[in-house]
Protein backbone atom coordinates (compact mmCIF):
# COMPACT_ATOMS: atom_id res chain seq x y z
CA UNK A 1 0.00 0.00 0.00
CA UNK A 2 1.14 3.22 -0.61
CA UNK A 3 0.55 5.51 2.67
CA UNK A 4 0.65 8.56 1.60
CA UNK A 5 -0.29 10.87 -1.56
CA UNK A 6 0.27 14.69 -2.21
CA UNK A 7 2.76 16.68 -0.53
CA UNK A 8 2.84 17.13 3.36
CA UNK A 9 4.23 20.26 4.49
CA UNK A 10 6.95 18.90 6.45
CA UNK A 11 8.91 17.68 3.78
CA UNK A 12 8.87 21.14 2.08
CA UNK A 13 11.60 22.27 4.42
CA UNK A 14 13.73 20.04 3.15
CA UNK A 15 15.74 18.70 6.54
CA UNK A 16 18.44 16.17 5.78
CA UNK A 17 17.66 12.24 5.41
CA UNK A 18 19.50 10.05 7.59
CA UNK A 19 22.36 7.87 5.91
CA UNK A 20 20.82 4.31 5.17
CA UNK A 21 22.76 1.81 3.34
CA UNK A 22 21.75 -1.24 1.13
CA UNK A 23 22.22 -4.85 3.17
CA UNK A 24 25.40 -6.06 1.72
CA UNK A 25 25.68 -8.84 3.97
CA UNK A 26 23.82 -11.22 6.47
CA UNK A 27 23.97 -9.95 10.21
CA UNK A 28 23.84 -11.19 13.65
CA UNK A 29 22.08 -8.50 16.17
CA UNK A 30 20.27 -8.07 19.85
CA UNK A 31 17.77 -6.48 17.85
CA UNK A 32 16.24 -5.95 14.18
CA UNK A 33 13.68 -3.35 13.42
CA UNK A 34 11.67 -3.07 10.90
CA UNK A 35 10.36 0.00 9.55
CA UNK A 36 11.70 3.31 9.19
CA UNK A 37 9.21 6.22 10.52
CA UNK A 38 8.72 7.51 14.16
CA UNK A 39 7.61 4.27 15.93
CA UNK A 40 10.63 2.54 14.94
CA UNK A 41 12.58 5.47 15.58
CA UNK A 42 11.52 5.86 18.87
CA UNK A 43 12.19 2.10 19.99
CA UNK A 44 14.94 1.96 18.85
CA UNK A 45 16.11 4.90 20.82
CA UNK A 46 15.10 3.39 23.61
CA UNK A 47 17.19 0.03 22.77
CA UNK A 48 20.26 1.73 22.52
CA UNK A 49 19.36 3.41 25.72
CA UNK A 50 19.34 -0.20 27.16
CA UNK A 51 22.86 -1.29 25.55
CA UNK A 52 21.68 -3.77 22.70
CA UNK A 53 22.99 -3.90 19.25
CA UNK A 54 19.75 -2.60 16.73
CA UNK A 55 20.01 -3.11 12.84
CA UNK A 56 16.51 -1.38 11.01
CA UNK A 57 15.09 -2.04 7.82
CA UNK A 58 13.05 -0.37 5.68
CA UNK A 59 11.28 -1.20 2.44
CA UNK A 60 11.31 2.02 0.92
CA UNK A 61 13.76 4.95 2.92
CA UNK A 62 13.90 6.10 6.05
CA UNK A 63 11.16 9.13 7.07
CA UNK A 64 9.45 8.45 3.93
CA UNK A 65 5.97 6.69 4.49
CA UNK A 66 3.18 7.74 6.97
CA UNK A 67 5.01 9.88 9.30
CA UNK A 68 5.48 12.79 7.04
CA UNK A 69 1.45 12.27 6.77
CA UNK A 70 1.03 13.10 10.34
CA UNK A 71 -0.51 16.26 11.55
CA UNK A 72 2.01 16.11 14.48
CA UNK A 73 -0.59 17.61 17.86
CA UNK A 74 1.51 15.61 20.88
CA UNK A 75 -1.80 15.56 22.83
CA UNK A 76 -2.32 13.30 25.84
CA UNK A 77 -5.81 13.63 25.22
CA UNK A 78 -7.07 9.93 23.33
CA UNK A 79 -9.23 10.03 20.73
CA UNK A 80 -11.78 8.12 23.04
CA UNK A 81 -13.34 10.34 25.49
CA UNK A 82 -12.69 9.38 29.23
CA UNK A 83 -16.49 9.07 29.59
CA UNK A 84 -16.92 6.64 26.79
CA UNK A 85 -13.67 4.76 27.51
CA UNK A 86 -14.36 3.94 31.34
CA UNK A 87 -17.55 2.46 29.65
CA UNK A 88 -15.31 -0.25 27.11
CA UNK A 89 -12.71 -1.06 29.58
CA UNK A 90 -13.90 -0.07 33.04
CA UNK A 91 -12.84 3.12 35.31
CA UNK A 92 -9.47 2.11 36.59
CA UNK A 93 -8.25 0.61 33.38
CA UNK A 94 -9.42 4.20 31.67
CA UNK A 95 -7.76 6.07 33.95
CA UNK A 96 -4.37 4.40 33.30
CA UNK A 97 -4.52 4.79 29.72
CA UNK A 98 -5.49 8.06 29.53
CA UNK A 99 -2.52 8.55 32.46
CA UNK A 100 -0.09 6.48 30.17
CA UNK A 101 -0.99 8.78 27.10
CA UNK A 102 0.01 12.28 29.17
CA UNK A 103 3.67 10.37 30.46
CA UNK A 104 3.89 9.87 26.67
CA UNK A 105 3.98 13.53 25.86
CA UNK A 106 6.27 14.27 29.10
CA UNK A 107 8.72 11.53 27.80
CA UNK A 108 9.10 12.40 24.26
CA UNK A 109 9.65 16.13 25.50
CA UNK A 110 12.49 14.65 27.66
CA UNK A 111 14.08 12.50 24.87
CA UNK A 112 13.92 15.67 22.60
CA UNK A 113 16.00 17.65 25.36
CA UNK A 114 18.68 14.88 26.16
CA UNK A 115 19.43 14.28 22.20
CA UNK A 116 19.08 18.42 21.72
CA UNK A 117 16.96 17.59 18.41
CA UNK A 118 15.71 20.55 16.48
CA UNK A 119 12.41 19.40 15.16
CA UNK A 120 10.37 22.61 16.52
CA UNK A 121 8.84 21.49 19.40
CA UNK A 122 6.60 23.73 21.31
CA UNK A 123 4.20 22.71 24.41
CA UNK A 124 0.80 23.96 23.85
CA UNK A 125 -2.89 23.87 25.67
CA UNK A 126 -5.58 22.21 23.98
CA UNK A 127 -9.05 22.93 23.47
CA UNK A 128 -11.87 20.66 23.18
CA UNK A 129 -14.44 21.75 21.58
CA UNK A 130 -18.63 20.19 21.83
CA UNK A 131 -19.65 18.44 18.61
CA UNK A 132 -22.05 15.29 17.70
CA UNK A 133 -19.89 12.92 19.99
CA UNK A 134 -20.15 15.22 22.91
CA UNK A 135 -22.24 18.20 23.02
CA UNK A 136 -21.44 20.95 25.96
CA UNK A 137 -23.21 18.86 28.47
CA UNK A 138 -21.33 16.09 27.69
CA UNK A 139 -18.34 17.80 27.82
CA UNK A 140 -19.06 19.19 31.32
CA UNK A 141 -19.28 15.43 32.50
CA UNK A 142 -15.90 14.67 30.55
CA UNK A 143 -14.15 17.57 32.21
CA UNK A 144 -14.89 16.30 35.65
CA UNK A 145 -14.38 12.73 34.85
CA UNK A 146 -10.62 14.40 33.87
CA UNK A 147 -10.42 16.64 37.26
CA UNK A 148 -11.38 13.22 39.60
CA UNK A 149 -8.44 11.45 38.01
CA UNK A 150 -5.82 14.23 38.31
CA UNK A 151 -5.55 15.26 34.67
CA UNK A 152 -4.76 18.69 33.47
CA UNK A 153 -8.15 19.74 32.37
CA UNK A 154 -10.38 22.39 33.45
CA UNK A 155 -13.96 23.48 31.74
CA UNK A 156 -13.86 26.87 30.37
CA UNK A 157 -16.94 29.22 29.54
CA UNK A 158 -18.24 30.84 26.06
CA UNK A 159 -15.94 34.24 27.07
CA UNK A 160 -12.79 32.62 27.96
CA UNK A 161 -12.91 30.24 25.26
CA UNK A 162 -12.84 33.13 22.90
CA UNK A 163 -10.25 35.12 24.60
CA UNK A 164 -8.22 32.06 23.92
CA UNK A 165 -8.82 31.22 20.75
CA UNK A 166 -11.32 33.82 18.75
CA UNK A 167 -14.21 30.42 18.16
CA UNK A 168 -17.50 31.68 19.46
CA UNK A 169 -18.74 28.37 21.09
CA UNK A 170 -20.64 27.48 24.09
CA UNK A 171 -17.56 26.46 26.25
CA UNK A 172 -14.65 23.61 25.45
CA UNK A 173 -12.41 21.60 27.80
CA UNK A 174 -8.97 23.24 28.10
CA UNK A 175 -6.12 21.15 28.87
CA UNK A 176 -2.62 21.67 29.25
CA UNK A 177 0.24 18.88 28.81
CA UNK A 178 0.17 18.82 24.72
CA UNK A 179 2.47 19.96 22.45
CA UNK A 180 3.35 20.29 18.71
CA UNK A 181 6.49 18.98 16.39
CA UNK A 182 7.56 19.12 13.13
CA UNK A 183 7.10 15.52 12.56
CA UNK A 184 9.77 14.72 9.89
CA UNK A 185 12.30 17.02 11.79
CA UNK A 186 11.58 14.56 14.65
CA UNK A 187 11.85 10.87 12.80
CA UNK A 188 14.84 12.13 11.17
CA UNK A 189 16.65 13.61 13.63
CA UNK A 190 16.00 10.78 15.50
CA UNK A 191 17.56 8.21 13.62
CA UNK A 192 20.65 10.37 12.90
CA UNK A 193 20.92 10.26 17.17
CA UNK A 194 20.51 6.22 16.60
CA UNK A 195 23.36 5.92 13.89
CA UNK A 196 25.53 8.00 15.34
CA UNK A 197 25.58 6.27 18.53
CA UNK A 198 25.71 2.89 16.86
CA UNK A 199 22.58 1.50 15.23
CA UNK A 200 22.93 -0.05 11.69
CA UNK A 201 20.12 1.26 9.16
CA UNK A 202 19.31 -0.34 5.84
CA UNK A 203 17.31 0.50 3.18
CA UNK A 204 15.86 -0.34 0.69
CA UNK A 205 15.68 -3.72 2.63
CA UNK A 206 12.30 -5.96 1.86
CA UNK A 207 12.05 -8.94 4.58
CA UNK A 208 9.90 -11.10 3.08
CA UNK A 209 9.77 -14.00 5.77
CA UNK A 210 10.27 -13.76 9.57
CA UNK A 211 10.92 -17.17 11.20
CA UNK A 212 10.84 -17.44 15.27
CA UNK A 213 12.73 -20.07 16.40
CA UNK A 214 13.68 -21.43 19.93
CA UNK A 215 16.19 -19.04 20.90
CA UNK A 216 16.20 -16.79 18.02
CA UNK A 217 14.30 -14.92 15.12
CA UNK A 218 15.39 -15.39 11.11
CA UNK A 219 14.38 -12.70 8.87
CA UNK A 220 14.98 -13.39 4.99
CA UNK A 221 15.38 -10.08 2.65
CA UNK A 222 14.42 -10.19 -1.52
CA UNK A 223 18.36 -10.07 -1.60
CA UNK A 224 19.10 -14.01 -0.05
CA UNK A 225 20.72 -12.09 3.17
CA UNK A 226 19.22 -13.09 6.44
CA UNK A 227 19.36 -11.39 9.63
CA UNK A 228 19.95 -13.45 12.93
CA UNK A 229 18.18 -11.64 16.00
CA UNK A 230 17.06 -12.47 19.82
CA UNK A 231 14.30 -9.92 19.24
CA UNK A 232 12.31 -8.31 15.89
CA UNK A 233 9.81 -5.28 16.80
CA UNK A 234 7.70 -4.98 13.40
CA UNK A 235 7.25 -0.84 13.80
CA UNK A 236 5.84 -1.13 10.07
CA UNK A 237 2.95 1.69 10.16
CA UNK A 238 0.05 0.11 8.25
CA UNK A 239 1.86 -2.11 5.85
CA UNK A 240 1.02 -5.08 7.95
CA UNK A 241 3.05 -8.35 7.45
CA UNK A 242 1.54 -11.43 7.00
CA UNK A 243 2.51 -12.42 10.84
CA UNK A 244 0.48 -9.58 12.02
CA UNK A 245 -2.94 -9.22 10.73
CA UNK A 246 -4.86 -9.20 13.88
CA UNK A 247 -8.57 -8.80 14.86
CA UNK A 248 -10.44 -5.46 15.50
CA UNK A 249 -8.10 -3.03 13.88
CA UNK A 250 -9.11 -1.29 10.48
CA UNK A 251 -6.80 1.50 8.35
CA UNK A 252 -8.44 4.47 7.58
CA UNK A 253 -7.86 6.93 5.19
CA UNK A 254 -7.38 10.59 6.80
CA UNK A 255 -6.42 14.23 4.53
CA UNK A 256 -4.90 17.14 5.44
CA UNK A 257 -3.85 20.64 4.95
CA UNK A 258 -1.74 23.73 5.69
CA UNK A 259 -2.38 27.58 4.81
CA UNK A 260 -0.22 29.99 3.52
CA UNK A 261 1.56 31.85 6.07
CA UNK A 262 -0.36 34.07 8.22
CA UNK A 263 0.79 35.07 11.46
CA UNK A 264 -1.81 37.88 12.05
CA UNK A 265 -5.03 35.92 11.58
CA UNK A 266 -3.88 33.31 13.94
CA UNK A 267 -5.45 33.16 17.53
CA UNK A 268 -4.06 34.64 20.69
CA UNK A 269 -3.26 31.17 22.24
CA UNK A 270 -1.99 29.01 19.31
CA UNK A 271 -3.55 26.24 21.35
CA UNK A 272 -4.54 23.18 19.60
CA UNK A 273 -7.70 22.45 18.73
CA UNK A 274 -10.05 19.25 17.96
CA UNK A 275 -13.94 18.87 18.59
CA UNK A 276 -16.02 16.06 19.68
CA UNK A 277 -17.79 15.13 16.53
CA UNK A 278 -17.50 12.17 14.20
CA UNK A 279 -15.86 12.84 11.70
CA UNK A 280 -14.32 15.22 13.69
CA UNK A 281 -11.97 18.31 12.54
CA UNK A 282 -8.63 19.47 14.19
CA UNK A 283 -6.19 22.06 13.81
CA UNK A 284 -2.68 23.52 14.89
CA UNK A 285 0.08 26.02 14.05
CA UNK A 286 3.44 26.28 12.89
CA UNK A 287 6.60 27.97 13.53
CA UNK A 288 6.25 29.96 10.53
CA UNK A 289 2.85 31.16 10.97
CA UNK A 290 0.67 28.37 8.90
CA UNK A 291 -2.51 26.49 9.78
CA UNK A 292 -2.75 22.72 9.57
CA UNK A 293 -6.12 21.11 9.82
CA UNK A 294 -6.95 17.49 8.99
CA UNK A 295 -10.27 15.33 9.66
CA UNK A 296 -12.73 13.89 7.32
CA UNK A 297 -11.56 10.19 8.43
CA UNK A 298 -13.07 7.55 6.24
CA UNK A 299 -12.63 3.66 6.12
CA UNK A 300 -9.93 2.93 3.63
CA UNK A 301 -11.19 1.18 0.42
CA UNK A 302 -7.99 1.59 -1.83
CA UNK A 303 -5.69 4.43 -2.45
CA UNK A 304 -7.42 5.37 -5.93
CA UNK A 305 -10.22 6.33 -4.18
CA UNK A 306 -8.31 8.14 -0.98
CA UNK A 307 -6.50 10.00 -3.39
CA UNK A 308 -9.40 10.87 -5.72
CA UNK A 309 -11.16 12.36 -2.67
CA UNK A 310 -8.38 14.54 -1.99
CA UNK A 311 -10.06 18.14 -3.81
CA UNK A 312 -13.30 17.58 -2.05
CA UNK A 313 -11.89 17.00 1.55
CA UNK A 314 -9.80 20.05 1.24
CA UNK A 315 -12.78 22.09 0.32
CA UNK A 316 -14.93 20.28 3.40
CA UNK A 317 -11.91 21.32 5.94
CA UNK A 318 -11.63 24.38 4.62
CA UNK A 319 -15.31 24.77 5.14
CA UNK A 320 -15.01 23.97 8.48
CA UNK A 321 -12.50 25.73 9.49
CA UNK A 322 -13.17 29.10 7.52
CA UNK A 323 -16.56 28.79 9.92
CA UNK A 324 -14.75 27.95 12.90
CA UNK A 325 -12.08 30.87 12.53
CA UNK A 326 -13.14 33.61 9.64
CA UNK A 327 -10.46 35.54 9.45
CA UNK A 328 -8.50 32.67 8.31
CA UNK A 329 -7.29 32.34 4.46
CA UNK A 330 -8.50 28.69 4.46
CA UNK A 331 -7.09 28.11 0.76
CA UNK A 332 -4.77 24.96 1.61
CA UNK A 333 -1.15 25.88 0.06
CA UNK A 334 -0.02 21.94 0.71
CA UNK A 335 -2.84 18.95 0.61
CA UNK A 336 -2.26 15.44 1.50
CA UNK A 337 -3.51 12.14 2.41
CA UNK A 338 -2.64 9.13 3.97
CA UNK A 339 -3.55 6.19 6.48
CA UNK A 340 -3.66 5.48 9.42
CA UNK A 341 -4.35 2.24 11.67
CA UNK A 342 -6.82 2.02 14.88
CA UNK A 343 -8.38 -0.13 17.23
CA UNK A 344 -12.08 -0.23 18.30
CA UNK A 345 -11.61 0.95 21.30
CA UNK A 346 -9.03 3.80 20.37
CA UNK A 347 -6.38 2.41 22.20
CA UNK A 348 -2.97 0.50 20.11
CA UNK A 349 -1.76 -2.91 20.87
CA UNK A 350 1.58 -3.08 21.76
CA UNK A 351 3.87 -5.88 22.64
CA UNK A 352 4.38 -9.54 22.10
CA UNK A 353 2.77 -10.92 18.94
CA UNK A 354 0.69 -13.83 20.06
CA UNK A 355 2.01 -17.32 18.37
CA UNK A 356 5.14 -15.62 17.55
CA UNK A 357 7.88 -15.59 20.22
CA UNK A 358 10.35 -12.85 20.60
CA UNK A 359 8.46 -10.96 17.74
CA UNK A 360 6.89 -7.60 19.14
CA UNK A 361 4.54 -5.22 17.02
CA UNK A 362 3.20 -1.24 17.65
CA UNK A 363 -0.20 -0.78 15.53
CA UNK A 364 -3.36 1.09 15.68
CA UNK A 365 -1.77 4.43 16.75
CA UNK A 366 -5.11 6.51 15.72
CA UNK A 367 -4.92 10.24 16.43
CA UNK A 368 -2.32 9.79 19.00
CA UNK A 369 0.25 8.42 17.01
CA UNK A 370 3.93 10.03 18.05
CA UNK A 371 2.15 9.89 21.94
CA UNK A 372 1.73 6.07 21.64
CA UNK A 373 4.99 5.79 19.72
CA UNK A 374 6.42 6.94 22.83
CA UNK A 375 4.72 4.88 24.49
CA UNK A 376 5.35 1.58 22.80
CA UNK A 377 9.20 2.79 23.09
CA UNK A 378 9.11 2.05 26.68
CA UNK A 379 6.91 -1.27 26.65
CA UNK A 380 8.89 -2.54 24.17
CA UNK A 381 12.87 -1.71 25.95
CA UNK A 382 11.00 -3.51 29.02
CA UNK A 383 9.69 -6.44 27.11
CA UNK A 384 12.86 -7.33 25.62
CA UNK A 385 14.81 -7.08 28.58
CA UNK A 386 11.66 -9.07 30.87
CA UNK A 387 11.14 -6.64 32.94
CA UNK A 388 7.45 -6.15 33.48
CA UNK A 389 5.34 -3.01 32.37
CA UNK A 390 2.12 -2.07 34.67
CA UNK A 391 0.05 -1.05 31.74
CA UNK A 392 1.08 -4.26 29.27
CA UNK A 393 -2.46 -5.39 29.56
CA UNK A 394 -3.89 -1.87 28.53
CA UNK A 395 -1.90 -2.55 24.94
CA UNK A 396 -2.15 -6.04 24.25
CA UNK A 397 -3.05 -8.10 21.29
CA UNK A 398 -6.45 -9.61 21.04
Amino acid sequence: MKLRTGVPLWLAYGTRAPAATPLGTSLNVDVAVIGGGISGALVTDALLQAGLSVAVFDRVGFVRGSTPASTAMLQFEIDQPLTLLRHRIGPARAARAWWRSASGVTRLHSRIADLGLRCDFRERHTAYLPGNVLDFADLRSEAAARERIGLRSILIDRATLKRFTGIDKPGAIWSAGSAEVDPAKLARGLWRSAAQRGAMLHAPVDIIDIAPGRRRVTLSTDTDHSISARSVVLATGYALTKLLKPRGYRVISTWAMATAPQSEALWPSRCLIWEASDPYLYCRTTRDGRVVAGGEDEAFEDEAKRDALIPAKMARIGRKLKRLLPKLDTAPDYAWAGCFGESAIGLPAIGEVPGAPRCYAVMGFGGNGITFSAIAAEIIQRAILGLPDPDTDLFRFG
